[in-house]
């Protein structure tokens, strides 16, 4: 069994005057491709945000392994898309750990902006204002920035959300590279037939963990309650 990369015991999280998780304990490992599915207001966007270290739980722990890096897509409507910014400038923020926020733009940070709006198939777009593009090619835009953060766990938050068919089959063809490359990927999903179709392991959510594991497993079991 591969390694533990989080490591989730009795965690907790309070939204306010409610619990948006209660007591979810569990492991994402390393190289794992993990669906995370359960009803609006489950708390899957809660747990996203707990993995990715953007919320501390008042309950339980979670641990990271060590040298662990994680990067995070949250969904596209918590983003502004009106700010006056250009694409190159968007993908470029995925090398800030390692750059800086401030520092200019060198040859090499240029090269690996140019490549990954290739392999996004955005080529030559570093210069259109992201207010100027669709759903699909923001979304586009927003994948190549995680391919600049090259991180070992990868958190995408309803990454296929009002977005076409090409470029849904196009980001989930670049998932499997980074899985292929060794990376854990863990996705919020409605979609049962992509999660059975393209994650080995499923999480279903309802503040409470009902099921974790095997995604055949997982979803046999919710259909058989169902």
């Amino acid at each position: 069994m591969s390694a533990a990369v989080l490591t989730l015991d009795g965690v907790g999280v309070r939204r306010g005057e409610r619990w948006a998780l209660e007591g979810v304990s569990g492991v994402i490992r390393r190289g794992a491709m993990t669906a995370i599915v359960g009803p609006n207001g489950a708390g899957k966007s809660t747990l996203l945000d707990t993995l990715a270290g953007q919320i501390t739980p008042q309950q339980g722990r979670l641990t990271r392994a060590a040298g662990v890096t994680v990067a995070y897509l949250p969904q596209s409507a918590r983003i502004d898309r009106s700010f006056p910014i250009r694409v190159g400038d968007v993908v470029a923020l995925g090398a800030w750990s390692r750059i800086g926020l401030w520092k200019a733009l060198g040859g090499g940070l240029r090269r690996e902006v140019a490549e990954a709006l290739v392999a996004v198939g955005l080529a030559g777009c570093e210069r259109r204002a992201i207010s100027d593009l669709s759903a699909g090619q923001f979304q586009r835009v927003l994948f190549a920035r995680l391919m600049l953060q090259n991180a070992d766990l990868i958190l995408l938050d309803e990454p296929f959300n009002a977005i076409d068919e090409a470029t849904t089959a196009d980001l989930l063809a670049l998932i499997h590279h980074w899985h292929a490359q060794g990376r854990s990927i863990v996705a919020v999903l409605h979609d049962m037939a992509q999660v059975r179709a393209h994650f080995d392991q499923t999480v279903r959510l309802s503040q409470r963990v009902l099921g974790w594991g095997a995604t055949d497993a997982v979803l046999s079991a919710d259909e058989a309650t169902a």
